[in-house]
């Protein structure tokens, strides 16, 4: 789950924190387990621009419906006494980890297939070359090499686990993606929690 101030100014950042304290207390009186696995400090010592938090699987699905979307802060700014603006709104979505792939040669299929290019005779009768498909994923390669049927196996495995793991490797890309794109995101507006005065007493939950 993150937690994110998006653009906004000190305020909001405050908020985030004080969010991430009220929503530990929850987790605490509900026995969930919420611990913070990655945190963008704020411009003021304390606070926060955004806090990524790990929740337990089980819990994902009860804590998406009541945790997604806007939170409303209505508070005078404590850091500009004459600034006219109450309002100061943060940003909570549920992502869940990426799918990571693993490998295992049981999930393999060989195909034989007859081997061309140099090599004499033995080569050009004999299928040695082989056509390997990972089936979770349909990734496929073609090892013709070696001048066996063993060894063009090895290396079709060698390359399928290669490409399983870029796979892997973009599938945890996209998630860091979506978790920056996320801080662009922040609706000012229409919130499903209304906290209000410097205590973030919680005044307002909105059914959607």
């Amino acid at each position: 789950m993150q937690i994110s101030s998006g653009n906004g100014p000190d305020e909001c950042e405050l908020a985030v924190r004080l969010f991430l304290e009220s929503y530990s207390r929850e987790c605490i009186k509900s026995n969930r387990k919420a611990a913070v696995i990655d945190a963008v400090p704020g411009g003021i010592s304390g606070n926060l621009k955004s806090v990524l938090l790990s929740v337990e699987e089980s819990q994902c699905q009860a804590t998406e419906e009541l945790i997604t979307g806007t939170i409303l802060w209505t508070c005078t700014s404590p850091y500009r006494s004459n600034h006219r603006r109450k309002n100061w709104f943060i940003n909570i979505e549920v992502f869940k980890n990426p799918d990571r792939l693993n490998f295992s040669e049981r999930e393999v299929r060989f195909e034989a297939l007859r081997s061309s290019g140099p090599g004499g005779q033995n080569v050009n009768k004999v299928e040695t070359a082989v056509r390997a498909l990972h089936i979770p994923t349909g990734l496929t390669v073609t090892a013709r090499e070696e001048r066996s049927q063993h060894m063009n196996k090895k290396l079709a495995l060698c390359r399928l686990s290669k490409l399983v793991e870029e796979k892997n490797a973009q599938y945890s890309s996209d998630h860091k993606k979506s978790l920056w794109m996320q801080h662009h995101k922040l609706e000012r507006g229409n919130p499903f929690r209304v906290y209000e005065s410097k205590d973030f007493k919680l005044r307002q939950v909105i059914n959607r």
